[in-house]
């Protein structure tokens, strides 16, 4: 009788797991410890891997913080993240034809991308404000616009550094700018963790857990409170009087800032910059894995972003790696497109399931 009671016991924390956690979670979870299992098996490194996945969870983890404010306010997901993405390499560009160097130079990238985060946050907010119940779709237009006109004023702005424009015309930017001598690994090197070929990035990490913190702490202010209750339930916010319009545009403005402290965090980790149609390419992989993490349309939280950000990026990570190395031929690239677009399509599909 005793044995059984115990079973019954445990049968109901599993199913209680499954429930809180989410079955496509745990599937993805235990796929992902099966890859870190066989990495040695099949000759890769694993504490490499481990070290390419901290990473690449490190470089993302900022961009898909910058999910939470939109999500929390009602507006949904930010499928216009290019439009802070911008904002960030607009920073980043200008703080090297300015001149500046090293650690002071991600400083100084920061500090006139968040000039640039207000101007287009409270302009998308606005928006977004006059065409309620359309966000998403809204969104998905102004982050393809921006980066189309953006095509363009990339060939047209005054930039002068002979490392940034094209050589035989000395006008335009490049396509891709190299970091080396400004903010190249400027936070990763930070503090930075080596143990044999296991590497962390204490600064980066750092960074992203005092956004974080910061996050936390402001959705337990007045303020932030009341810009869950604008995203839970309006009707009721308005009777309170809140002023719904104000919550949405601080929250747009908000996940603005982070999308453009975000792309200079994967920039100096990356030790490059990639103007014209790379900022496509971010929005969905953000949207994806905090959809993963447990997100929903309208709730989100720190553990949805820390949880989704490392099971997207340990998958996209791991399975070209492992996969290679089983096969014994270069398929990384291709393997890699496939993962990532197998888990964005499964994150849309999920994207009314949440947990907290």
């Amino acid at each position: 009788m005793k044995e059984k009671t115990i079973a019954v016991e445990k049968d109901n924390k599993l199913k209680k797991l499954v429930k809180n956690f989410g079955l496509p979670r745990l599937i993805i979870t235990g796929f992902l410890l099966l890859l870190f299992i066989l990495a040695p098996i099949v000759g890769a490194d694993f504490f490499a891997q481990l070290t390419n996945t901290i990473n690449r969870f490190s470089w993302n983890a900022i961009m898909v913080l910058a999910m939470v404010p939109m999500i929390q306010s009602g507006c949904g997901l930010n499928f216009g993240l290019p439009l802070g993405v911008i904002a960030g390499l607009l920073g980043g560009t200008i703080s090297i034809e300015l001149g500046f160097t090293g650690g002071m130079s991600f400083l100084m990238a920061i500090l006139i991308a968040t000039f640039f985060a207000l101007i287009l946050g409270w302009g998308y907010g606005w928006l977004l404000n006059k065409i309620k119940g359309g966000e998403m779709m809204i969104a998905t237009y102004v982050g393809f616009s921006s980066v189309s006109f953006m095509c363009m004023a990339w060939l047209l702005l005054p930039y002068h550094k002979p490392n940034m424009v094209w050589g035989l015309s000395g006008k335009g930017l490049r396509t891709t700018i190299s970091l080396e001598g400004f903010y190249d690994k400027v936070l990763a090197n930070f503090l930075k963790i080596k143990i044999g070929s296991l590497e962390i990035p204490t600064g980066t990490l750092l960074l992203f857990a005092v956004l974080a913190l910061l996050m936390w702490a402001f959705f337990h202010t007045k303020v932030g409170t009341a810009m869950t209750a604008v995203g839970s339930n309006p009707a009721f916010a308005r009777a309170a009087g809140i002023n719904i319009n104000r919550m949405r545009s601080l929250s747009v403005i908000i996940s603005t800032w982070l999308a453009a402290v975000g792309i200079l965090v994967y920039e100096q980790g990356f030790g490059f910059i990639q103007l014209y149609t790379a900022p496509f390419y971010l929005a969905l992989p953000a949207v994806s894995a905090i959809l993963i993490g447990g997100a929903s349309v309208n709730k989100a939280s720190i553990t949805n972003v820390i949880i989704g950000t490392f099971l997207f990026q340990g998958m996209v990570t791991m399975t070209p790696t492992v996969m290679n190395s089983m096969i014994h031929m270069d398929m990384s690239e291709v393997i890699r497109i496939i993962v990532s677009n197998g888990m964005i399509l499964y994150a849309l599909t999920r994207k009314t399931e949440a947990t907290r």
